[in-house]
């Protein structure tokens, strides 16, 4: 795992804005863009700081496991892996490993998807970024009110869901191991998910 500070970039390789110029994530975004980013790596913008992240084996096979469960109630177009959406707080542009878009949603006229339209997000954890899934990230997905935030450590071998997001965080938390089930048939996403498939690093 990978972090920079944007002012480390390459600068003979990509035109900078004026010193002067405020950072936009756009603008962080087409700097990375045109920069070498190597196939498999996950890039992602957290408070301004870019995180690129190599995707492991173990980590995909979640990924597809939740993506595969979803599909048995969602159409393809709902669902969402790696893909921008900007988020509350300071230069938040994640590419969340796995997104539940609302029913009826649309891109907004950058061709983006609006963080007011996710329904669940789901994050596996990287030993590197865990920090970000469990602090700041978790605490943006509460600020958009992202209804389902789940989180799988490989590691540990747990998942913990939290929903209810209300004031900026979340109000109720579940935990459980790998091999449980968990029940989100009383949330907006409506069905349980399997976890006893799921590797472990």
């Amino acid at each position: 795992m990978t972090v920079m500070e944007i002012d480390q970039i390459d600068t003979d390789r990509i035109e900078m804005a004026d010193s002067g110029d405020e950072r936009t994530l756009d603008m962080m975004f087409e700097w990375l863009e045109q920069m070498p980013v190597p196939e498999g790596i996950k890039v992602e913008i957290v408070e301004g700081h870019i995180f690129m992240s190599p995707q492991r084996d173990t980590h995909w096979d979640i990924i597809l496991d939740i993506i595969e469960q979803l599909r048995t109630e969602y159409p393809r177009r709902r669902i969402k892996s790696d893909v921008r959406i900007d988020y509350p707080g300071h230069l938040n542009g994640f590419a969340t490993d796995v997104t539940l878009i609302a029913k009826g949603a649309a891109m907004d006229s950058k061709g983006l998807w609006r963080c007011q339209d996710v329904e669940f997000v789901a994050e596996v954890i990287s030993k590197g970024t865990a920090a970000n899934d469990y602090g700041p990230k978790k605490l943006a997905y509460a600020a958009a009110e992202v209804p389902v935030y789940l989180i799988v450590d490989a590691y540990a071998g747990r998942c913990h869901v939290f929903t209810e997001p209300k004031d900026g965080d979340y109000l109720t938390e579940l935990s459980a191991s790998f091999g449980r089930e968990l029940d989100l048939t009383d949330t907006v996403v409506g069905l349980t998910l399997k976890t006893d498939e799921f590797p472990r690093d």
